[in-house]
């Protein structure tokens, strides 16, 4: 059974993570309300690695769910014939996540009250599944090859930051815009960031 408990080992805990969510969304796909044990049955980790992971069960299911809803990178570009601009593809990333983020706002912010609790405990494990940046990377992979390693690396970065449930957060919470402006501004700070990467 996965070890949880000890330092270091970033990728396999991340990995442990990702394998309690799709046990998770395996057992509520098959009609099941699991428990945590259940679950970590499922994962093939012990009850106590889940619990270093997840506060409880509604936390774990909770946030499974949006696994499973959040978009896929294969499937989105499925259609693209390898001529598509990454500024087109980024677009249709942040548009997707976009509608994902309002179909399941009140989910994510329960996601976030988790997360942020666990964090404030100096958790040892990760915390968040990292979702965006795959999905960006992909987006970004036709201009990989004309930009170098450093900016590739820094453009992803910035990007997680204006794709997602936080610049959401931001612009709702905090700025009081709604959906369409919200959208208007993200997809201006996306240009701005891929031309600066490309005059970089």
């Amino acid at each position: 059974m996965a070890d949880a408990g000890k330092p270091g080992r970033p990728n396999q805990k991340s990995r442990t993570r990702k394998d309690l969510l799709r046990a998770a969304a395996r057992l509520m796909q098959a009609g099941q309300s699991p428990t945590l044990e259940e679950v970590a049955a499922e994962a093939m980790v012990s009850r106590a690695t889940a619990y270093r992971y997840f506060p409880g069960v509604e936390a774990l299911l909770t946030e499974a769910a949006l696994d499973v809803a959040m978009p896929d990178a294969e499937t989105l570009f499925a259609g693209d014939d390898g001529a598509a601009e990454p500024l087109d593809r980024l677009l249709r990333a942040d548009a997707a996540v976009a509608e994902m983020v309002r179909a399941n706002e009140p989910a994510l912010r329960a996601m976030l009250v988790h997360s942020l609790q666990q964090g404030l405990g100096g958790a040892s494990v990760p915390v968040r599944q990292n979702r965006r940046t795959p999905l960006i990377e992909a987006a970004v992979a036709p201009a990989r090859a004309t930009l170098s390693p450093w900016v590739h690396d820094r453009l992803v970065k910035a990007l997680a930051l204006v794709i997602g449930t936080e610049s959401m957060l931001a612009f709702k919470d905090v700025l009081g815009l709604p959906d369409d402006e919200a959208g208007a501004v993200r997809r201006w700070m996306i240009r701005a960031l891929f031309e600066a990467a490309r005059r970089a």
